[in-house]
């Protein structure tokens, strides 16, 4: 059986693959994540902070390390963090975005170690309608792109969400699944959750065209 490790956000990518590499009966060995500023270029940083709670609720090992988040050195501590373990390979939520991929397939050729990205290139519509109907429930925590406002935040993506997105694709060129930095996620509830999330306190902050959904501290049903 496949041994793998899973690079773990929170969003809504990393989740769904980690849900897919289960059902492809991979034997998933590790979560990991890396805690990164929220400028960094290859890592979430939105309520990063939130991913050790969240991981103690799938039942899965967590492996956490911190970077500075600095562009390309930031990769050297997720190399660091995935030599550490015994794996076939790494899973990871990139669906579109070349940095991310030619990044991590760098990490895996120097560790020996294969690649998996179960999303990558699926139609976006179509991956946001299969996700909505697998039982994920996701939120947007932050937003960075022209037709997406304050509103947006703490929205969750359902049907009409996702033919919103759909709309402004068309109109303003956003990347309906966020890939391009447009917007990023927190799943509250999916299959892997033994229980949904419950947000305590969480505060919207915008700063003229940009903004995020700040959350200090969840818990569990």
């Amino acid at each position: 059986m496949l041994k793998v490790a899973v690079l773990l956000s929170g969003g809504k990518d990393s989740l769904y693959s980690l849900y897919i590499a289960q059902q492809y009966g991979w034997h998933i060995t590790h979560v990991i994540s890396i805690l990164s500023p929220p400028d960094s270029w290859m890592f979430h940083g939105v309520n990063s902070h939130l991913i050790p709670d969240i991981a103690k609720h799938i039942d899965i090992p967590f492996l956490m390390a911190t970077t500075c988040g600095e562009k390309e050195k930031e990769l050297s501590d997720l190399k660091h963090l995935l030599s550490g373990i015994d794996v076939d390979g790494v899973v990871s939520g990139a669906i579109a975005s070349e940095y991310q991929r030619t990044r991590i397939e760098g990490i895996g050729e120097e560790l020996d170690m294969k690649t998996f990205m179960p999303l990558w290139h699926k139609n976006q519509e179509t991956l946001l309608f299969d996700l909505v109907d697998s039982g994920f429930r996701s939120i947007i925590v932050s937003v960075s792109a022209d037709g997406l406002g304050e509103n947006w935040l703490g929205k969750e993506i359902d049907y009409t969400c996702i033919k919103e997105l759909v709309a402004l694709h068309e109109t303003h060129g956003v990347n309906v699944t966020g890939e391009g930095g447009e917007y990023e996620t927190l799943v509250v509830d999916c299959p892997l959750y033994h229980h949904s999330l419950i947000i305590e306190g969480g505060k919207k902050i915008w700063n003229r065209d940009s903004g995020v959904f700040l959350i200090p501290k969840i818990s569990f049903e």
